[in-house]
Order: C-alpha cells, then sequence, then structure tokens
C-alpha cells in the first residue's frame, strides 16, 4: 500500500541489499523498480545512498534500520541521521519497515527513524504478527501530511478498514499489564535460540561462517563456502527435513556470495536446532 501510495509505476525504489524479498516482490508489482544500495556491518553505508538518489533520481528508499532482514544489522546512531538528511535533500521518502522492534535480545532497541523525524520524510511500517501470533495479521502505518492522505484513500479501495476482531485483539494485546513481561521473556527466548543454533552451524555445516551474532530478529545469515549453489542446497536441506531460505531471494541483483537465511524461532526446542544443523551439514556433504 504504501508503495503504491507513494512512487509511480515505473519509478526506482532504493533497497538495502539484501533485503526482505518480499518487499521487492512487492514493490514489483506497484510498479517499481528496486535499485540496490549495499549494506555493512554499520547498516546502509550513506555514501552510496547519495550516489544512489543522485543517479536513478529515486524519490523512495525501503529500509530496516533495526535488525535487518536477513542480516540483523542495526544502523549504526551516526548513519541514522545522516539517512534522513540525504533523503530529505533528495527530496524523497523513506518507507521505515520496523518489523522487529519487539524482537530484540534483551539489549536496548534503538529509537525509530521516524522518532527523530521532523519533517515528515519518513513514513513507518510495523506489525504484530511477530511478536504477537503469526494469525494475528496487523500492522500500523504512521506517516503525515498528503503522503498519509493518499495511503488511506489506498486502504479504502484495498480493504476500508481493519476488522474489528483483529482491532479489540491487538487492543486487548497492548493493553494487557503482561505485554511488557511477554516481550521480555520473547527476547530472552530468542538470545538463546540464537546462540544455539549458531554455533550449531559452525560446528556442523563445514565452511560456514557468520558475519556476527544478531541482536535482535528471527534470523542468521550465514556465509557459505566458495562455490557452493545456495538454492541447490536449499533443496536438498529440504530433502533431510529442513527449511532454510536461499540467499540469493534476498538481493535485487545478482549476489557476489551464497548464503543461506536460517530461522531459529519456529523449532520446538533447541534440540531441535541442533539436530537441523547436523542435517544441513549433510545435506551440504550429498
Amino acid at each position: 500500500m504504501a508503495f503504491r501510495a507513494i512512487a509511480a509505476p515505473g519509478s526506482p525504489v532504493l533497497v538495502e541489499s539484501p533485503t526482505y524479498p518480499r518487499a521487492l516482490a512487492a514493490a514489483r508489482a506497484a510498479g517499481l523498480r528496486p535499485v540496490p544500495v549495499p549494506l555493512d556491518a554499520d547498516g546502509l553505508r550513506p555514501d552510496l545512498l547519495a550516489d544512489a538518489f543522485a543517479m536513478t533520481g529515486a524519490r523512495l528508499l525501503y529500509c530496516q534500520p533495526t535488525f535487518q532482514n536477513p542480516t540483523g544489522t542495526v544502523l549504526a546512531p551516526e548513519r541514522r541521521r545522516q539517512i534522513l538528511d540525504i533523503a530529505r535533500a533528495s527530496g524523497a521518502f523513506v518507507l521505515e519497515d520496523d518489523f522487529a522492534r519487539h524482537l530484540g535480545h534483551g539489549g536496548v532497541v534503538p529509537r525509530p527513524l521516524v522518532a527523530d523525524d521532523r519533517d515528515g520524510t519518513v513514513v513507518h511500517v510495523t506489525s504484530l504478527t511477530k511478536p504477537g501470533a503469526p494469525s494475528l495479521r496487523i500492522g500500523a502505518l504512521v506517516a503525515r501530511g498528503p503522503v498519509m492522505e493518499r495511503m488511506r484513500a489506498v486502504r479504502l479501495v484495498d480493504d476500508f478498514f481493519v476488522t474489528r476482531p483483529l482491532q479489540e485483539a491487538a487492543l486487548e494485546i497492548l493493553s494487557s499489564p503482561s505485554w511488557d513481561r511477554h516481550v521480555r521473556s520473547l527476547g530472552t527466548a530468542l538470545r538463546a535460540r540464537c546462540a544455539v543454533l549458531a554455533d550449531a552451524v559452525l560446528l556442523e555445516v563445514p565452511g560456514a561462517t557468520l558475519t556476527g551474532l544478531p541482536t535482535g530478529g528471527l534470523h542468521l545469515w550465514v556465509r557459505l563456502p566458495s562455490g557452493v549453489d545456495d538454492g541447490a542446497l536449499a533443496r536438498a536441506a529440504r530433502q533431510h527435513g529442513v527449511a532454510v531460505s536461499a540467499g540469493s531471494r534476498y538481493f535485487a541483483a545478482e549476489p557476489t556470495v551464497a548464503h543461506l537465511r536460517i530461522g531459529f524461532a519456529a523449532a520446538a526446542d533447541h534440540a531441535e536446532l541442533t539436530e537441523g544443523a547436523r542435517r544441513l551439514g549433510v545435506a551440504l556433504g550429498d
């Protein structure tokens, strides 16, 4: 909805590289052309972002500053203001996907970009699906000015409003005294699962490396040995009863290095995570 309301069909949209594949699909469905901007360990690179805006004339950036999917990267504090300043100077909007706001692993979660946006540059997207329940399909858009009215108009055409039972469920969850306790216990569980899976992958999958241990989110971004086909490995893993995502899906352009995104939230327990890593290693050796 935000893609369709903000940018005209045929327009470029800048995206992190790698990024969430369903966001790429949504952008393309809106007629937009995703243009990748590289990440490093501190998140989106402002120098390359400025160049990308200048070269493409894009008026929209889609990004995930907090626990980025798939890398788990958190945008560095000094870059957060730079990103907003560059976008504003380019006459562009920033579509901030804050899906992991409540998925921190116990540390300090940085403020969303929209909290420091003085100019209406940021359109903020968030959701209760990840911290609440997979079937709680309810999200939120935060924006100001004419862009908000355009999104409201798109929403009225699409489905009019969120159904009342979902609204009431969301209100009950967020206003419950147990919500804060739930978020803390969720973070503790995710941190433990992340550590177990990381240790198991490094032990069981020959040549696999991690760029770092994420401090939030639901998955690991694993670099594969040179010469491994990530798509073929994902298919082989499926034959061994393990579901992983080929890293190539997360790039708007051709990736230079093979990766897997491996989730740790849906496994039944720590033993299942360890066994999944073992089976992945077997699949790699097939």
